[in-house]
């Protein structure tokens, strides 16, 4: 199964960066929480950047406000992650524009969605 860092991941239950979580781990994800102000979340292992997780990563779904996505989108390019999820309230054009400029393919879509869940059954 492919393997997910959620950036902006959140031990508060009610975030959506924590419902993401739980999806993905329900779906089968290894998932690798990023956030600097957390240890564990959901019983995993937090990181406080993306450069810090060992090993490959396949997506990357970015849970933060477009100001602090522009701050880690070269840590995912030099991270190697190619595909890059942009939920609701994660997006902006010029964000869009550096991940294209950094060779990385953007997605705009809830990415609890995209993998076939529904995010109020979290």
């Amino acid at each position: 199964m492919p393997s997910v860092v959620v950036i902006g991941a959140s031990a508060d239950r009610r975030k959506f960066g924590n419902k993401a979580v739980r999806a993905f781990l329900k779906r089968g994800y290894r998932v690798i929480p990023v956030n600097p102000h957390e240890t564990e979340i959901e019983g995993l292992k937090a990181y406080a950047s993306v450069l810090d997780v060992p090993g490959e990563v396949d997506v990357a779904s970015l849970y933060v406000p477009a100001s602090i996505g522009r701050a880690v989108v070269e840590d995912l390019a030099r991270k190697g992650i190619r595909e890059v999820w942009l939920n609701p309230g994660a997006a902006s054009p010029t964000l869009i524009e550096e991940v294209r400029a950094l060779g990385l393919t953007p997605i705009v879509t809830c990415s609890i969605r995209r993998i076939g869940e529904v995010p109020e059954a979290y």
